[in-house]
């Protein structure tokens, strides 16, 4: 038997953030552009995993006469434009007995900000899905969070003489464009929820793989037309309570 009524699993970048994707985000903040290997890989010449490297070589080449460290990099990432309500539909959820996780593409560390602002009653331990020290006791004074957080991202390199660390040349790679499915899969055994007790919100193509695997999907925003023949639900306003109020008449009809 679960401890969780239901799952609820949240895409991140235009759904949760309110900017073009997290990875757009730290770009603009460094004046670089990825256009080329994101043409590379529309063109299929060029996979996931090697994109993400492409992508972290491109930013820590941005800055030519030093190293961009891991801190730099996080601090980049403060000021993070967000959707409005965010807050209140975690909060909301996790009062109405969900569990609810952040399957996204986007980087890592705002999935962890998010996790961190609701903390679990458990000191911080790594674990599946879990968050870093860092951020915990940043934000959640040294608390585990109740959320499960799935990401892409930098990882941390080799520390420099200054104590600080610089970035690694392979990226953090948990999530592959199409294959959230298999990690809304692995929730649901790892905390014994059904599909039909399973939503997902999201907002492209690359969400499809969550909303077949769940019972009520909704399409925030559509990116496009891609995803909207697999969704139950479409929202077109920039607001979460919108969404909120889907899942809680669903849950609680």
């Amino acid at each position: 038997m679960s401890d969780f009524r239901y799952l609820v699993c949240l895409d991140m970048d235009r759904v949760l953030v309110d900017h073009l994707s997290t990875w757009q985000f730290v770009y603009d903040k460094l004046g670089i552009s990825n256009d080329e290997s994101f043409e590379l890989y529309n063109q299929g010449l060029l996979n996931e995993w090697d994109w993400i490297k492409l992508d972290i070589a491109l930013i820590k080449s941005s800055i030519k006469d030093r190293k961009i460290t891991d801190s730099e990099l996080r601090s980049l990432m403060e000021g993070m434009p967000m959707m409005d309500n965010w807050h209140l539909l975690i909060s909301e959820l996790i009062k109405d007995g969900a569990k609810v996780a952040i399957v996204s593409g986007g980087l890592q560390q705002t999935a962890r900000d998010i996790a961190a602002q609701f903390p679990s009653n458990l000191p911080w331990r790594r674990r599946w899905g879990g968050i870093d020290r860092f951020t915990a006791e940043r934000y959640g004074n040294g608390f585990d969070t109740k959320l499960s957080v799935f990401t892409n991202g930098w990882l941390r390199g080799n520390q420099l003489s200054n104590g600080m660390y610089e970035l690694d040349d392979f990226g953090r790679y948990q999530v592959q464009m199409n294959g959230k499915g298999a990690i809304v899969k692995m929730l649901q055994r790892r905390y014994s929820i059904s599909k039909n007790k399973t939503i997902s919100v999201g907002d492209s193509a690359g969400d499809i793989g969550m909303f077949q695997e769940s019972d009520l999907a909704i399409c925030f925003n559509p990116w496009d037309e891609r995803p909207l023949k697999y969704c139950d639900e479409v929202i077109e306003e920039k607001d979460l309570a919108l969404v909120l109020n889907l899942i809680k008449a669903r849950m609680n009809d």
